[in-house]
């Protein structure tokens, strides 16, 4: 790969491409060219190769001071729905935003790939063009989840790429969410534990249990804590950085912790409406409501990032708004700087060397470390 093809020399400046499927999503591409235009604002770093129908990109983009000159439009006629389904769009879907916005990534234009659509076709699509990392068996979908921690989130993998898993699979997830929590989180050290229905060691699936025995083993030459199974309850706390799981456990608690949030915030709307009393108690909790509000809004975690491909691909929530989708790219921006496709490329194949070259009766260990 061309090691400048993915950067915009300008005076005094050198941007980070980011290509952005503009036409996929429940809001439709003004909220998509709002949200690159609320990054663009925010960090002159950044450049976009913006993917969709070119008469209705210009338009919107020429609305935003200074934001035509910081993107290039490639028009596609073709649009991914999110009722599509994979192997349709896998047959069919050469013309469309979200085929090209991959190909920017895959030709080595753009560093990460940002969609909103289809999470299901964005996979298929991914892996088919990007291709997974040598070593890796299964490809995940990682997501951050706001918890106790100083950073304020967790990262949680897999939450819907795959439903299943075995203990190799959940392995690779160890390694790959740890790098993530590296280089997206600035930890040095994260800590890992294992999804389980309790913390005891007799408990859960035989491939849990089979994990957890390669995750140990495996946690001082990669650099990690493994903390041991972990609950549900675990998910939102400081025992933990990063929670492995297989994609449908961690679809269910991911959608259910949504869920959850928005019962809460529409009852504590409730409360507060209730009466004279409740409406002026509001008001004058209205600072503490308000960093509440900013602390749980799931717009400002939005981006679940695809882990175990040769390129960075970030799902933004298919109703994301310019908010979200601007924090969407915020991630897709600091993955970029980091190098993170190709330090998570070399964590797995480390992984994989230290497999081969394990000791066995006639042949000594080599030491081969990452």
């Amino acid at each position: 790969m061309a090691t400048d093809t993915n950067t915009t020399q300008t005076p005094g400046a050198r941007r980070t491409i980011i290509s952005v499927d503009a036409m996929g999503g429940d809001r439709g591409p003004a909220a998509v060219v709002a949200g690159i235009a609320q990054s663009a604002e925010k960090n002159p770093d950044i450049g976009f190769i913006v993917h969709g129908d070119a008469k209705v990109l210009k338009k919107l983009i020429a609305r935003k001071r200074g934001l035509a000159e910081r993107c290039e439009i490639r028009d596609c006629p073709e649009v991914v729905t999110m009722d599509a389904k994979p192997s349709h769009v896998m047959r069919n879907g050469k013309n469309t935003s979200m085929w090209s916005a991959i190909e920017a990534v895959r030709n080595g234009e753009a560093t990460v790939c940002v969609s909103c659509g289809n999470t299901g076709a964005l996979m298929a699509v991914s892996m088919i063009r990007l291709r997974k990392i040598p070593g890796v068996n299964r490809p995940a979908i990682a997501c951050l989840w706001p918890s106790r921690n100083p950073g304020g989130f967790n990262v949680m993998l897999d939450v819907g790429a795959d439903i299943r898993a075995d203990a190799e699979d959940l392995l690779q997830y160890a390694l790959m969410g740890a790098s993530y929590a590296r280089n997206g989180l600035g930890l040095t050290r994260p800590r890992i534990g294992l999804l389980n229905v309790g913390t005891e060691e007799h408990k859960g699936r035989a491939e849990l249990k089979a994990a957890q025995e390669l995750i140990v083993g495996k946690a001082a030459e990669a650099n990690f804590e493994y903390v041991g199974f972990v609950e549900g309850g675990d998910i939102p706390s400081d025992r933990v950085d990063v929670i492995v799981t297989d994609g449908f456990t961690g679809n269910v608690a991911l959608k259910t912790g949504e869920g959850t949030a928005r019962l809460i915030s529409e009852l504590l709307r409730e409360a507060f409406k209730f009466s004279p009393l409740s409406r002026l108690a509001a008001l004058l909790a209205l600072t503490s409501l308000k960093r509440l509000q900013k602390r749980i809004d799931p717009r400002r975690v939005n981006g679940g990032v695809f882990l175990g491909l040769n390129g960075t691909v970030v799902k933004s929530h298919g109703s994301a708004d310019a908010t979200g989708v601007s924090a969407a790219i915020k991630l897709a921006f600091t993955l970029a700087q980091s190098g993170f496709t190709e330090k998570l490329a070399a964590r797995v194949a480390s992984a994989v060397t230290s497999r081969h070259d394990a000791p066995t009766p006639e042949q000594p260990a080599n030491g081969t470390k990452e």
